[in-house]
Order: C-alpha cells, then sequence, then structure tokens
C-alpha cells in the first residue's frame, strides 16, 4: 500500500484486552481506526463511543461496509477459530491474539486458506518486543552467550481453565516462543501436570531438549498470583556467560563466564514505556505496521502460534503416554 495512506484497521472484540488494540490504534498516526466488532450490542456501543469509531454486531457487515486494510482479533480464547476462518475466507488481511486455536486440526485449515490467498497473517506474541527480550537478543547476537546449555521459563499467576490445558495452550505459549526465539527449535519434550486445585492442569512442568543439545525447563501455574515479585523469569546459560529476564519488562541481567560482576538494565525514572508490560504490543505493532507497509511477511507469523500450538500438544501427549515425545515438523 503507499506508504503514506493511513491503514484503515477495524477491531474485532469488545474486552479488556482487546481495549489495549484500541488505544493502539486510535493514537496511530499511521492508522485509521474505523470499527469495533463486538457480541454484546451495549458493550460494543460503550467501547465504539469510548474510541469514536462504529460499532457492529455483525463480521460480515462490518467487512462489507468499511472495506478495512487489515483487522485485529482480540476475542475469548476458546472462540478465535470461526471469526479468524470468516476474515481469512473474505481476503483481508489480519493479526490475532494468541492462543492461535486449541488444536492442529483448525490451525492447520486457517494457516491453509491464509496461504492460497497469500494473506498477511500475523499474531501477537508481544513478549517478543521488551526491552530485556531485546537485550537478551542482541547478546545472543554478539556471541555473548557462546554455546547456549540451557534455557528456562517459570511464569506464574492466577487464572481461569475453561478448558483441561488452557494454562499449557493459552498462556505458556507465550513461553514455548519464546524459548524456541530465543534458544532455538524444540526436539523433544516429558511432561508432569497436576490437577490437584481443580478446573483442568492448571499447573506444569516440562522437561525440554533444543536441537542444538541444550536442555532446558518450563514451569507454568494458574495456581499462583500475579502480585508475587518475579512472578516470571527467564534465564539463558551459555559456555561463555548468563542472562536472567524478570517480570518480562523489570529486569534485563548478564554476566560473563565466572564473573561476579555484571550488566543490568532497568528502566529509568521517565521511561514509562520500557516499563509497562501493555507497550510490548505498541512495538510490535509499529514492526507489524512497517513490514505490512513494505509488502513483507509479518515480524511474528501465525506460523509462530501453529508451533507453539505443536509444542504443546507434544507435551499434552508426553503426559497423558507418561513419555518423552519428539517434536515433529
Amino acid at each position: 500500500m503507499n506508504s503514506h495512506k493511513k491503514l484503515k484497521v477495524a477491531l474485532i472484540g469488545a474486552g479488556g484486552w482487546g481495549r489495549q488494540h484500541a488505544r493502539i490504534f486510535q493514537a496511530h498516526e499511521g492508522v485509521d481506526f474505523c470499527a469495533v466488532v463486538g457480541r454484546s450490542p451495549d458493550r460494543t456501543m460503550k467501547r465504539a463511543g469510548e474510541f469514536g469509531v462504529r460499532a457492529y454486531t455483525d463480521i460480515a457487515q462490518m467487512l462489507d461496509r468499511e472495506q478495512p486494510d487489515l483487522v485485529s482479533l482480540c476475542l475469548p480464547n476458546r472462540e478465535h477459530f470461526e471469526p479468524t476462518l470468516q476474515v481469512i475466507r473474505a481476503g483481508v488481511p489480519l493479526l490475532v491474539e494468541k492462543p492461535l486455536v486449541y488444536t492442529l486440526q483448525e490451525a492447520d485449515l486457517l494457516l491453509n486458506e491464509a496461504s492460497r490467498r497469500g494473506l498477511f497473517f500475523a499474531i501477537n506474541f508481544n513478549h517478543r518486543y521488551a526491552k530485556p527480550v531485546e537485550l537478551a537478543v542482541k547478546a545472543i547476537e554478539e556471541g555473548k552467550l557462546g554455546e547456549m546449555t540451557l534455557a528456562s521459563w517459570r511464569f506464574g499467576g492466577k487464572g481461569v481453565c475453561d478448558h483441561p490445558y488452557t494454562n499449557l495452550i493459552a498462556t505458556q505459549c507465550h513461553g514455548l516462543d519464546m524459548l524456541e526465539y530465543l534458544g532455538g527449535p524444540i526436539e523433544s519434550v516429558m511432561a508432569e501436570m497436576t490437577d490437584k486445585t481443580g478446573g483442568g492442569f492448571r499447573t506444569l512442568s516440562l522437561s525440554l531438549r533444543f536441537a542444538s543439545g541444550a536442555v532446558g525447563s518450563l514451569l507454568g501455574t494458574n495456581d499462583s498470583s500475579y502480585a508475587y515479585p518475579d512472578t516470571h523469569r527467564m534465564e539463558l546459560d551459555g559456555t561463555k556467560g548468563r542472562v536472567v529476564i524478570h517480570d518480562t519488562v523489570k529486569r534485563f541481567v548478564y554476566h560473563p563466564a565466572e564473573s561476579e560482576l555484571g550488566e543490568v538494565w532497568e528502566a529509568g525514572y521517565f521511561n514509562d514505556r520500557d516499563r509497562a508490560f501493555h507497550r510490548t504490543f505498541d512495538t510490535h505493532f509499529d514492526a507489524l505496521l512497517q513490514a505490512f507497509r513494505a509488502g513483507e511477511r509479518p515480524p511474528v507469523p501465525a506460523e509462530a502460534g501453529y508451533r507453539a500450538l505443536l509444542l504443546a500438544e507434544a507435551a499434552i501427549r508426553s503426559f497423558e503416554q507418561g513419555v518423552r515425545v519428539t517434536v515433529n515438523g
């Protein structure tokens, strides 16, 4: 598209995180935010009125009347498939929230339908755009870690499970994506999970082996609290040094091998953008818009959502069968 023309964007979803989509689209100088689609007329009218856009309760009607350049979908976890497929079959480029869907069969259909149409199809794994993660990428690219030996992820809070494996598929998909983003392809997985508190397998532990020969772990729980300090921690160990990421956006720490002196990044007093988790989405959308205008692939394509689901399904098979599972694909 013309690099000077505003991108006409519509949002499907009037919920809490959908408000972050709306905030970004309304404020972005390169976007003409045109509409919100929701299921509840009252809630949708309220959200649309908040941002001065038109309200719809029918996706097809919105697509026909608005003719958006891009549609962003932010819906409840279990309700992604049908609306996403509808937008794809209408031939409209799209950004979706995680998880992509809950089954590989549905994921395959979405990706194949989008590929047939040559559509721009992105997913919002916004953890990749946290400042500590960007610093970790830089450290890896500069060889400051050497050969990776260990990659671990721990993330725990309070959550409601509407599916036995919601925590793994819908929350820890961020961890599965980040472990491969920073540590490379995962080759096999062994899983333990518990439904001790009821409501599904809310707490889980994965033992991982990477294609590089490194090993790793993922610990995830919905039986904890986001109020706890260090509710998220990611560690990358290598032959030349170690990186630790605290609470996604809070702190980055690097130590060279055998050194008690290291490097620390934390957001400065006036650096509100880098200290705020939701602002990682702002940074991702800037990169997405640049790629869209240039006719390039999304910076985080929907295939990343498929890969996270593939790893999750391998973990589920491992747990249910009590065996280590090799990840295919």
